[in-house]
């Protein structure tokens, strides 16, 4: 069997799919799937052993200038390489008008979708030759499990999800592998962030912990924020620019992660290492971190200034490897 499936992001949306690719390929074996993916977020489908063929999507890039001679160029690149298999199911996963205009109705197979009380945006179940019922008060990646085990018929699996990808990073860990732990500052949204304060407090606490703390980053303001959270601390190291791939990496060989609510906050979780998230204005509840050792902290006022760095530590002795 031969499934497309379209979730095209965010980062924290995409790695949310991957539980529903497992439990397929255990009740059909052999079930192989193609996955459109924004551009920024190619590299996360191929970590999965079940996905064959990864098509880049930019509709991000490409709504900037739609009709330039360049992107109309890549649109019918796009177009064609998505034509080029009859699918035994075209799964959209994504459940927004834009994906399921843009993908969806122009691949070839049977599009299945949630229907109008379920979809994200209603509209969308108009594109779908076969509209499934998901419950709603269930998290994200409960919700991907039930549509795609309704989607390819078998009976959705009582266990906790299994993302399947850790495997993928299990070799050539670095020798300091459990040695350390990181430390995820960065957020795209202010009222996301934990005062810097509160982040030297915490690499305060950890002096003798006997670890290493790694401070990654994506962009020139993060880097200078990293800089000023390990100033004065010898075990703390800010890292170079690093790819998907490399963070994935350096992740999966952690001793534990501290993370704001971000979409490596994520990836972590996918990877099965310990994490503890701090969250502010948004819910944990049916979006946060699914997995084992996933810890959720939430400031009762939404303001995250109000979680104390002991608490961290406090709650750091409760999650076990």
């Amino acid at each position: 069997m031969r499934v497309l499936i379209v979730k095209t992001s965010s980062m924290g949306d995409v790695l949310h799919t991957l539980p529903a690719l497992t439990d397929a390929l255990h009740a059909l074996p052999g079930i192989r799937f193609d996955w459109v993916v924004e551009e920024g977020f190619a590299q996360i489908p191929a970590w999965h052993e079940a996905v064959e063929r990864v098509l880049p999507v930019a509709i991000r890039r490409w709504r900037k200038a739609w009709f330039s001679a360049p992107v109309k160029a890549e649109r019918s690149a796009f177009y064609q390489r998505l034509r080029e298999v009859h699918y035994d199911a075209v799964i959209d996963a994504q459940g927004l008008v834009k994906s399921a205009a843009l993908v969806t109705r122009l691949a070839h197979g049977t599009k299945h979708g949630m229907d109008w009380n379920s979809a994200r945006e209603p509209l969308a179940s108009l594109f779908y030759n076969r509209r499934h019922s998901i419950g709603k008060q269930q998290h994200a990646v409960e919700r991907t499990r039930e549509l795609f085990a309704k989607s390819l018929g078998y009976a959705k699996p009582q266990t906790q999800g299994d993302y399947a990808i850790a495997r993928h990073f299990s070799t050539n860990l670095k020798a300091e592998s459990g040695s350390y732990a990181v430390f995820l500052h960065a957020t795209t949204r202010d009222d996301k962030h934990w005062p810097e304060a509160h982040w030297r407090d915490l690499i305060g606490l950890l002096r003798d912990a006997g670890i290493r703390i790694k401070l990654p980053w994506g962009a020139p303001h993060e880097e200078a924020r990293a800089k000023r959270l390990a100033d004065g601390f010898d075990y703390v190291d800010v890292l170079p620019r690093m790819s998907l791939e490399e963070i994935a990496r350096l992740l999966a060989g952690a001793k534990f992660v501290v993370s704001v609510d971000t979409g490596l906050s994520h990836l972590t979780a996918a990877l099965d290492r310990p994490n503890i998230t701090l969250y502010g204005p948004t819910d944990p509840g049916l979006i946060g971190g699914y997995g084992k050792n996933q810890l959720a902290l939430k400031s009762p006022d939404n303001d995250t200034s109000h979680i104390a760095p002991h608490t961290i530590i406090e709650r750091l002795t409760n999650l076990s490897e």
